[in-house]
């Protein structure tokens, strides 16, 4: 992954175990003090939060720990993992850039490209001036790579 996903990632772990479980925790022990339990919608929902709060911590340490963080800066050449690539649409002349991460980082709004997606598999190992073909679900799709940058 690269560093600004890995940072991504890492402040969202923070969140939830600084400010997200303390705060849920606190919840639960106040809707206690209501009473019945079961009939206490809000320790319900609670628990429930919370639930959600664990499994998403647990899915962010495994991810953080079996992450290796790339640096561009270091990298050159042909398409690679964490790359800056801008391509035109040979159909349309539409020029979009995406930068190739990993899938826990993607975010095509923001034009990061999840490296498993058709685009960026078809875009691995070519260069600038390379025509590819993606099979999308509209059809086949081809597009020019007009540069290619690691920053």
């Amino acid at each position: 992954m690269t560093r600004a996903g890995h940072a991504a990632l890492s402040a969202e772990l923070k969140n939830f175990t600084s400010v997200e479980r303390p705060a849920i925790i606190q919840a639960i022990a106040e809707a206690r003090e209501h009473g019945d339990l079961s009939e206490n919608a809000e320790y319900h929902s609670a628990r429930e939060k919370h639930s959600f709060i664990e499994g998403r911590v647990k899915e962010l340490e495994g991810i953080l720990s079996l992450s290796q963080i790339i640096d561009p800066k270091t990298l050159s050449g042909a398409v690679k993992f964490s790359a800056t690539v801008t391509i035109v649409d040979e159909d349309t002349d539409e020029e979009k850039t995406y930068q190739i991460v990993g899938e826990h980082e993607a975010d095509i709004e923001r034009g990061l490209l999840n490296i498993k997606s058709p685009i960026a598999r078809a875009l691995i190992a070519k260069e600038e001036g390379d025509s590819v073909e993606v099979r999308t679900p509209g059809g086949l799709k081809s597009y020019e790579i007009l540069k290619v940058a690691y920053i």
